[in-house]
């Protein structure tokens, strides 16, 4: 039997976040859980901020950002951004993390991160206690040592990707099946029995 509850936003495990946001001369750091996929073509997603967070004017006024997934490693400095405010510290000399020059973008992107995702913000939705910035994915930034040398296929299963549901952090854990593999015909063996 299942408990009613009052509406709330239960959709967990979310992919908890570091956007970058900001330019050459001022830039920040926040934890966002409240991101994913809108559309594959174009290509967009999106980022939903408070408009009482110092991330936001940096969202607004630039119409960019960049987001970068984190790791099991990046857990400490993830948690730190999401709970101090860019008006009281640098949050990259506080976290270590380094910041690279955007490529598509004006704001920096994360080194430490295996994928960042450099978006330009399309629309601003208000929606209540966070405004939703529906943004397109205008670059790809991804790390190399992620690259299968023998296939060349891109394994970010080998990332340690961070997760967050209902307030706490989770690694990625094990693979359980491939897109599709319910329905995939299996291989013929040659070794007869």
């Amino acid at each position: 039997m299942k408990q009613q509850w009052k509406p709330g936003t239960m959709i967990y495990p979310l992919p908890a976040v570091l956007v970058s946001c900001g330019n050459s001369e001022r830039s920040n750091l926040i934890t966002v859980a409240w991101t994913g996929t809108v559309c594959t073509d174009p290509a967009m997603c999106y980022i939903s901020l408070r408009p009482e967070r110092y991330s936001y004017p940096l969202v607004r006024d630039n119409m960019e950002f960049t987001i970068n997934l984190t790791t099991e490693a990046m857990a400490g400095a993830t948690d730190w951004c999401g709970v101090r405010s860019g008006r009281d510290y640098d949050k990259w000399a506080e976290t270590g993390l380094t910041p690279e020059p955007g490529v598509a973008v004006c704001c920096p992107s994360v080194a430490e991160s295996p994928v960042s995702i450099e978006c330009r913000v399309k629309r601003i939705l208000k929606l209540g206690s966070h405004d939703m910035f529906l943004a397109e994915v205008v670059n790809v930034l991804a790390d190399e040592a992620l690259l299968d040398p023998e296939t060349g296929a891109f394994r970010l299963d080998r990332a340690g990707l961070l997760n967050y549901a209902h307030g706490q952090y989770f690694g990625h854990g094990d693979a359980l099946g491939r897109f599709g593999w319910t329905v995939m015909k299996k291989k013929k063996s040659n070794n007869p029995k």
